[in-house]
């Protein structure tokens, strides 16, 4: 039963973004075939919950130099055991950046399935990642938490000279092709 709303929102996704069926197939199937998928301990995997955090002018994304993994990403974490990966995303953007956030819309806005190298006592495992539009709510002043090295504000058009990260340009073209998203709060 936990599994359910997350299933809905891979299938709602699939039929948003039909070009990337064989992805959601693959998280589908994970998510079917592990009961603890929300847990941080669960080393096939686990659903992690992240968010497009953009400034009040949707003109800017919000990212972390986050420090384990040494590259410019967008905000979030590990669900720990919490089975609503959009709650997560909003709780992961507040702690990372002391900012007041609220979701633009329900729906998922990106999907990703990478893997995690193995550090100390953790194997090598996947983050099965569902991303959600955020926005700031009140002031655009951060503060950077104890995971990230740095954050800052990017011009989404100029995302590329911060990561060259597959998945943080395909949000940067979603965002830039879909007007609907660009609705302040």
């Amino acid at each position: 039963m936990h599994r359910i709303k997350l299933l809905s929102l891979l299938e709602s996704y699939r039929r948003r973004f039909p070009e990337e069926s064989a992805t959601v197939g693959r998280f589908v199937e994970f998510v079917g075939n592990h009961r603890r998928c929300f847990e941080r301990d669960c080393w096939a995997g686990h659903v992690t919950g992240s968010a497009w955090l953009v400034n009040r002018a949707s003109s800017h994304v919000l990212l972390t130099h986050h420090k384990k993994l040494n590259k410019w990403l967008q905000l979030g974490g590990h669900n720990d055991g919490n089975s609503d990966p959009s709650a997560v995303a909003l709780r992961e953007a507040r702690e990372e950046s002391g900012l007041t956030v609220a979701a633009l819309q329900d729906q998922v806005f990106d999907i990703d399935i990478h893997e995690i190298p193995a550090r100390k006592g953790d194997p090598a495992h996947f983050h099965f990642d569902l991303r959600f539009v955020l926005q700031t709510l009140t002031s655009d002043v951060f503060r950077v938490s104890d995971e990230s090295e740095a954050l800052a504000w990017v011009p989404v058009a100029e995302l590329s000279r911060y990561t060259r990260e597959p998945s943080m340009l395909r949000m940067a073209e979603k965002w830039s092709k879909l007007p609907r998203f660009r609705t302040n709060l």
